[in-house]
């Protein structure tokens, strides 16, 4: 197929694909079928999925074409103005989308008598303001509005990094909703779906993409675009193929749903998927190398043209999946224990040595996180290894067990438990902060990075680019200085358990992952000023860098004895009331968190310590070789000079008496 007739025929293959899908599986699914009591007429019933389904496909020409165009196009050209250009365009769909599927949510859960009288516009306010629903879509439309304007306003790289952001957040909302909060394992369903929206629209947004600005480009610089867009396309079949067989698994519960309708609908999406995994596969070993060829560039279109056809199947399937309700659905029972009321799961069994390393509920988010994490740092080390350059080899083994052990903190015993014993909690926020930090920071990422991935030479920015913007950007040179970066370590830590944020992450699985991130990063940022090799604008000399970590020392010391000091509960109404028989009564396993936190947290600290005083060490040696070195290549040339003054002095002094 022609480039020029594919950037027009492209949308409408992609729309009509998912409609035709979206349509079958709705009424094979009976995800439209009308309801017994209170039905809100075909109109909300078929309206509300076909407004998901826009509000999918347009994010990912929002989201997933700003990501891309970060990443494979040069900022100032009239192919990057393009893509901006249809990201603005995509949010005002994205926009109406929202704003139609919120309203269409509020017509289908309370099928209310519409009308133009206040009552109606009352109730649809009470509707968009205080239920978790109808904030999510407000929130949602509202971002859209937000990003409509601002993608068409900014043009330069920083501005269009900032607004892929704000895109790529404004799409966690949308997967708060569905089934996964009303069945077990929601947290875990829950982090799937946003995974696999995000994953999915940068997918599907970057191959639009393509087919946007391929008319503007000659086949050299096309073929450079399009290898740039395979990656990313395969980060995101990884991560889509990854958390969507996790919901899967969540949703069905057994081999025999997928004989159900929605079982067959998941298996339509599934196929889809893979035939667009073995397209992309055979796109980057086969076809991207050779489009400058006649033959290949029209066959690669055509493909093209097929795998929009897929995505949109796909799309179709996915959008009625979320009205198609699971073949065996979780109920509640009749009576919930206090634990399962707080946390949505039944207490754990007692904490005993061996359930240590045999507990486990992995948090996908930190799985996936980690699993690229250690592939790309082996891969970079493959890299300079190939080419003849050497990577000290502890690097590479303590980078590999800093994200084991984040796995280990995220998804072992300290995820199982840290909702109901504030010591495990306490053990898990120590290895975030401290731990895991201090063998992340010897990985060396940065370093790697900057050796191993290849160097642009057209003006556009890939990662290595990118890493090294961030690095030197105004913001890493504030929040690397080494008195915010200590700071940030300690005084988010009293900041933290003496406010109301304890409580939230307590209650609210988004806070649970932003406290697991903004631990990690301070801690990072606080070892990285101490004892890293990685580039940051400046350091404390050593004996700068030893008073500062004593008193970061004494104020984590102290923190930990207030803990154990106080009276009362934290979060007594968490804490105090899981029904818990077993262990330590709550405020006892409070007062052992302070001392994990006085005590064992000590631990990674002195280790620091004597890390900085080997550093110390060591560059004064290398500094007394280098003059050693120096004095050798010039005969002690300035030591002669200097004596040869000194004896001037002496002879000036003598005649002077």
């Amino acid at each position: 197929m022609n480039p020029r007739a594919l950037r027009a025929a492209g949308p409408v293959i992609l729309i009509v694909s998912a409609l035709a899908v979206l349509v079958w599986a709705l009424a094979y699914g009976g995800g439209a079928a009308p309801l017994a009591i209170g039905d809100p007429g075909p109109i909300a019933r078929w309206g509300l999925p076909t407004a998901k389904l826009f509000v999918n496909l347009s994010a990912a020409g929002m989201a997933g074409v700003l990501v891309t165009a970060l990443f494979t196009l040069r900022a100032g050209e009239h192919e990057f103005d393009l893509a901006l250009d249809a990201a603005s365009v995509s949010a005002a769909i994205f926009t109406v989308s929202a704003a139609a599927t919120g309203f269409l949510t509020f017509i289908d859960a309370f099928n209310p008598a519409i009308d133009a009288g206040p009552q109606f516009g009352a109730q649809l306010g009470r509707f968009l303001v205080e239920t978790e629903v109808g904030r999510t879509w407000l929130i949602t439309t509202v971002a859209g509005a937000a990003l409509t304007v601002l993608t068409f306003a900014v043009r330069s790289w920083t501005a269009t990094l900032f607004v892929a952001v704000l895109a790529l957040a404004s799409l966690v909302p949308m997967g708060t909703q569905g089934h996964s909060g009303e069945e077990a394992f929601h947290h875990e369903a829950m982090t799937a779906l946003i995974l696999h929206i995000i994953a999915a629209a940068v997918w599907l947004g970057g191959l639009l993409l393509m087919v946007v600005v391929r008319p503007l480009q000659d086949r050299e610089r096309n073929a450079n675009t399009l290898a740039r867009y395979s990656s990313i396309a395969l980060a995101a079949f990884v991560v889509v193929a990854v958390s969507g067989t996790v919901r899967a698994a969540i949703g069905l519960q057994s081999w025999d749903a997928l004989l159900s309708p929605y079982g067959l609908i998941l298996i339509v999406k599934i196929v889809a998927l893979v035939a667009l995994g073995a397209l992309g596969a055979w796109y980057r070993a086969r076809l991207i190398g050779n489009l400058r060829s006649d033959a290949a560039s029209r066959v690669f279109w055509t493909l093209i043209a097929f795998e929009l056809a897929l995505m949109g199947a796909a799309s179709g399937a996915a959008a009625a999946l979320a009205r198609t309700p699971p073949p065996s659905p979780a109920t509640l029972p009749s009576e919930l224990t206090p634990a399962e009321v707080l946390t949505g799961a039944p207490l754990p069994p007692e904490l005993t040595p061996e359930r240590w390393l045999t507990s486990w509920n992995i948090d996908l988010l930190w799985a996936v996180i980690a699993g690229f994490a250690v592939f790309f740092y082996l891969a970079g080390v493959l890299r300079l290894h190939r080419r003849g350059d050497a990577w000290p080899i502890y690097r590479t083994i303590l980078w590999v067990a800093g994200m084991g052990l984040l796995v280990w903190v995220t998804g072992g015993v300290v995820n199982v438990y840290q909702d109901y014993l504030f010591s495990i909690h306490m053990v898990g926020h120590m290895l975030l902060t401290m731990a895991i930090p201090l063998l992340l920071v010897a990985g060396a990422p940065v370093t790697l990075a900057a050796r191993a991935i290849r160097k642009r030479d057209d003006e556009t920015r890939g990662g290595r680019e990118w890493i090294l913007w961030a690095v030197h950007s105004p913001v890493a040179r504030v929040l690397t200085n080494p008195f915010v970066a200590a700071g940030l370590f300690i005084g988010s830590l009293w900041v933290f358990y003496y406010t109301d944020l304890f409580r939230w992450t307590l209650y609210d699985h988004l806070g649970h992952e932003w406290m697991i991130a903004h631990f990690l990063i301070t801690g990072y940022l606080f070892v990285l000023t101490l004892i890293g090799i990685d580039p940051v604008p400046y350091r404390l000399p050593y004996a700068g860098r030893l008073v500062l970590l004593i008193g970061i020392m004494a104020m984590h010391a102290f923190f930990g004895i207030a803990i154990m000091m106080q009276s009362g509960l934290m979060v007594a109404e968490w804490f105090g009331s899981m029904g818990r028989t077993w262990g330590a009564t709550p405020l006892e396993d409070q007062y052992a968190g302070g001392g994990i936190a006085w005590s064992i947290g000590e631990i990674p600290t002195l280790i620091l310590a004597i890390t900085v005083a080997i550093q110390w060490s060591r560059t004064d040696a290398r500094d007394q070789k280098r003059r050693d070195r120096h004095a050798d290549r010039t005969g002690d040339a300035e030591l002669e000079e200097y004596n040869a003054r000194l004896a001037a002095l002496a002879e000036r002094d003598a005649r002077q008496r």
